[in-house]
């Protein structure tokens, strides 16, 4: 855009017509009439363009320079003069005497200001100020620098409310207009804070906005839009912020099976899952009981569709007696945050029973002592039937090793009845066997009775089995048998000369 100083008469143009209005307006003026013109009493420029001062002498102006100064008094800034660097400064004709206009040439919002041409008189000292123009006001438009958007300090994690700052600075005039949008949909906001308050050659702002952040913010995007009066219609200055800078989603954590308890020497996996975080920067760890152990294995990180990572790690092991309610542990640490954690205890079904520091528990010694209790009576029981086997062994084998040295009859005692108890107790009553053998050199068959005595229980018995030799007895074994009870009558007794005879009398008990 040209300057409004570009947009008036041309000063050389204009530098006749000027001196005849003196002239002619100053009637019988002689030509010695000094005059100091400034005619532009307000400028406007954008920055970055460049800036035209007009300033005039006429008539006969003493020995001297003319300087440019912004603003007045002692705190007036020197602009341009005849000698000295001014990089930014130059004078629009070159050498002449009348015309001191000055261009600036890239403007700025600090360019703003009372700009005052001044005549001065060359002495023996330093020089003296004669004439000062009437000052052209200087405004300069700027426009806003591109915003800049601020998140917190560190991550946030879904939930509160978290602050997000638009600044922009450097902009002139002060009336600017702020809008935030996340995802292209307009937030509520307050209006903005433009410093400083009074009036200023340039202006800075900042404005605030409230975001609560949720899981599902790692792909969103924060805008900042700036309207102004120096900008070109419907254009909008903008500044971005990814939402993922100021977020933090911590990990889902679970680990999987076992939930049941499993068979001894069993293989079992643990699997734990780190699901959903952001950002990207985790670690899985394993523990056993509280000790940390290497033998878990990582699979490769994962990016889910909403931008956010998992993690899986897996730990086998064998399910041994010593590992019984073993605590499992998987221990995630995310973005350099505190570590969490998720366990999975290991049970292992019927168990053997577990130490104790303080001794076994009344439960457990109960149920122990009824195993010894079970233990120690099958033992006895073992131990009675293996001695009644070869008690009765033994028995059998004796019993056969008498039968076969001699010839006996054994006679063993029935139980008593109530009817015959009395008269067992008569002490004179004897019970005895009588056994007569036929001698060997007798041919006739001998015949074999038996008789009872009436006093007592007598038996008789007679064989033909031949003898070796006569001094041979033939015994019976007599074990506490009661014989009939047949009424008493006398017994006849075998001849002796042919009879071997044994009596076994027994005292009752």
């Amino acid at each position: 855009m040209e300057p409004v100083a570009s947009r008036s008469s041309c000063p050389a143009c204009r530098l006749p017509c000027l001196l005849l209005l003196a002239l002619l307006g100053r009637p019988g003026a002689g030509a010695e009439e000094f005059q100091l013109l400034q005619p532009q009493g307000a400028v406007s420029v954008s920055a970055g363009e460049t800036l035209t001062l007009t300033c005039f002498v006429t008539g006969l102006a003493p020995v001297g320079p003319v300087n440019w100064f912004k603003g007045s008094g002692g705190g007036r800034q020197l602009v341009y003069a005849e000698r000295g660097s001014f990089p930014r400064v130059t004078r629009a004709v070159s050498g002449s005497d009348t015309d001191f206009t000055i261009r600036i040439s890239d403007t700025r919002p600090a360019d703003a200001g009372t700009y005052r041409c001044v005549k001065f008189k060359r002495g023996s000292g330093a020089d003296e100020e004669i004439r000062s123009g009437a000052g052209t006001a200087v405004t300069v438009s700027a426009s806003p620098s591109a915003p800049s958007v601020s998140g917190p300090p560190s991550r946030a994690e879904p939930g509160p409310s978290v602050t997000f700052t638009c600044t922009s600075g450097g902009f002139s005039p002060r009336n600017i207009t702020v809008t935030w949008l996340k995802n292209g949909a307009k937030l509520s906001a307050p209006q903005p804070r433009v410093l400083p308050e009074h009036e200023s050659v340039s202006y800075n702002m900042s404005s605030t906005v409230g975001v609560s952040l949720t899981r599902g913010d790692v792909r969103s995007q924060l805008t900042c839009q700036i309207e102004h009066s120096t900008l070109p219609y419907s254009t909008h200055l903008r500044g971005t912020y990814n939402l993922s800078d100021a977020l933090r989603v911590p990990p889902r954590l679970r680990v999987g099976d076992p939930a049941a308890p499993v068979a001894l020497n069993e293989s079992v996996m643990f699997t734990c899952h780190a699901e959903g975080f952001y950002p990207k920067d985790a670690s899985l760890t394993w523990l056993e009981n509280g000790n940390e152990t290497n033998l878990g294995k990582s699979s490769p990180l994962a990016e889910n569709p909403d931008g956010t990572y998992t993690l899986q790690s897996s730990l086998e092991v064998k399910a041994t007696e010593q590992r019984n309610r073993s605590m499992f542990t998987c221990r995630v640490v995310h973005d350099s945050q505190p570590p969490t954690n998720a366990s999975q205890m290991l049970t292992i079904s019927q168990p053997p029973p577990e130490p104790s520091k303080d001794g076994p528990s009344p439960d457990a010694e109960g149920n122990l002592s009824e195993e010894k209790k079970i233990y120690i009576a099958v033992a006895v029981v073992c131990a009675v039937l293996v001695v009644l086997v070869i008690a009765v062994i033994y028995l059998i084998r004796v019993r056969q090793r008498k039968g076969k040295s001699s010839p006996s009859v054994r006679l063993h005692e029935p139980k008593k009845s109530p009817s015959t108890a009395l008269q067992d107790s008569d002490p004179n009553t004897l019970t005895y066997a009588d056994l007569n053998f036929d001698k060997q050199q007798k041919k006739k068959s001998t015949r074999r009775f038996m008789e009872t005595s009436p006093q007592s229980e007598y038996t008789c018995i007679q064989t033909g089995q031949p003898a070796v030799a006569e001094d041979n007895l033939t015994y019976a074994d007599l074990d506490m048998v009661h014989l009939s009870k047949a009424p008493k009558r006398p017994a006849r007794r075998p001849e002796e000369a042919i009879s071997e005879y044994a009596s076994v009398q027994i005292q009752k008990k």
